[in-house]
């Protein structure tokens, strides 16, 4: 018998037995079914998490004061005395690691132009924290250092406040007052999208630390001239992030008076790091995922091998009488083997499918919802290896009842009643 009339005498076998044929491969659906939806899905929401971190800059850093602790007792984070722009310009300044750095205050404020009213968030920079976080203008200039020195009360718009504030342009050059104080619009930023954490980062102000700091936020602290929420810091290309997260961390504990021994009042934030970390537990994620399809594909491998049995018990006699007219038990063989294969292949393939729909569907589902966070991302590699463990199992599941079909007695097969 050639290879494809024993394809063709297998197909016809499962289409007789539709019903059985279907209910055996439904583990087979299942299983492939949910290996495909969990990690198109997770690969899915790890790729936009990674994008949306990476977005915040592989070589950034972030440094915050930490908490502080007296009389036994532990403040939250930010107690601790705060940073400086004195300390800005000092890490700039003795650090060769970093290029570029900025302090940042921020607030919320609540802008206002012709009676509109647009409820948004202002933060203060330093000029360099354009080149920190690598945004660009989109229009008009950037303000200078003089105008940080004389606290002006410029500011740039983000796109979403200029669409709020002025749906019909002319921006530039327009007043708006934000508290209840008038700011001249000297530029629009280029439109950012959605930022690391799901915000939206064009509904934003941006304006001279020490404008925000004295006229907006009044953000102060006792002791300290000019203090900032936090430092943004650029490493120069090519410096490993780490080694330069270290560095940086004995600058400032010196420069904080920090003895040996003592724990930081400041935390340095690798974004790099984080990237690192969050793939690190995808590959976690990604092998418990595959263990779990694995033991669904061996249980319906099971199935397969029950089902493939029992058609052997019922095909005795067409078994024997087969041999009896000259058939090989090769051929007997392979005719069962190519059954096995064909059944799990097929819900192998209904399970591709099945998955990269429930998928879909729950992509749409979330956006209907209004979230935009749930993402379904196929790799063909996944619905290859799918389909290549289905069509394995059936080789696997389906070898022993084979092999027990093509070494029947033909004499005792014909007398099988």
């Amino acid at each position: 018998m050639s290879f494809t009339d024993a394809i063709s005498v297998a197909l016809t076998a499962l289409r007789v037995n539709a019903l059985r044929s279907f209910l055996a491969i439904l583990g087979v659906i299942i299983g492939v079914a949910a290996v495909i939806a969990t990690v198109s899905l997770t690969q899915g929401a790890s790729r936009a998490l990674e994008e949306q971190i990476a977005g915040l800059g592989a070589n950034t850093l972030n440094i915050r004061s930490g908490s502080d602790s007296r009389g036994g007792r532990r403040g939250g984070a930010g107690s601790a005395t705060p940073f400086s722009s004195d300390d800005v310009d000092a890490m700039r300044r003795d650090l060769p690691v970093i290029v570029a750095a900025s302090g940042t205050v921020q607030g919320g404020v609540t802008a206002v132009v012709d009676g509109v009213n647009w409820p948004t968030q202002i933060l203060g920079i330093h000029p360099d924290y354009m080149d920190v976080r690598d945004w660009e203008l989109g229009s008009g200039r950037m303000f200078t250092p003089v105008d940080n020195q004389r606290s002006s009360r410029v500011a740039i718009l983000g796109q979403s406040v200029a669409e709020e504030l002025f749906p019909t342009g002319g921006a530039l050059g327009a007043t708006v007052r934000l508290n209840g104080q008038p700011f001249e619009v000297i530029g629009l930023l280029d439109e950012l999208g959605q930022g690391g954490w799901g915000q939206d980062q064009d509904d934003i102000i941006i304006a001279p630390i020490s404008t925000v700091r004295t006229r907006v936020t009044g953000f102060s602290r006792a002791g300290v001239r000019d203090p900032v929420e936090s430092v943004w810091v650029k490493v120069a290309t090519g410096e490993d992030m780490e080694v330069a997260a270290r560095e940086i961390t004995e600058y400032l504990r010196v420069r904080r008076d920090i003895d040996p021994g003592e724990e930081d009042d400041f935390s340095v934030r690798n974004f790099a790091e984080l990237i690192r970390s969050f793939n690190e537990s995808e590959q976690i994620l990604g092998l418990l995922l595959a263990a779990a399809g694995l033991i669904t594909l061996l249980v319906g491998g099971i199935g397969i091998m029950n089902v493939m049995l029992v058609s052997v018990t019922e095909r005795t006699r067409e078994i024997g009488l087969r041999l009896a007219i000259g058939a090989r038990r090769g051929d007997i063989r392979n005719q069962f083997l190519i059954e096995s294969v064909a059944l799990c292949s097929i819900g192998g393939v209904m399970g591709l499918v099945l998955g990269v729909g429930g998928g879909l569907a729950m992509e749409r589902f979330s956006a209907a919802l209004g979230s935009e966070d749930l993402a379904v991302a196929v790799e063909p590699g996944i619905a290859l290896v799918a389909i290549g463990a289905s069509t394995l199992i059936g080789v696997v599941f389906g070898f022993y009842p084979a092999m027990r079909a093509s070494r029947l007695d033909p004499i005792e097969a014909l007398r099988h009643e």
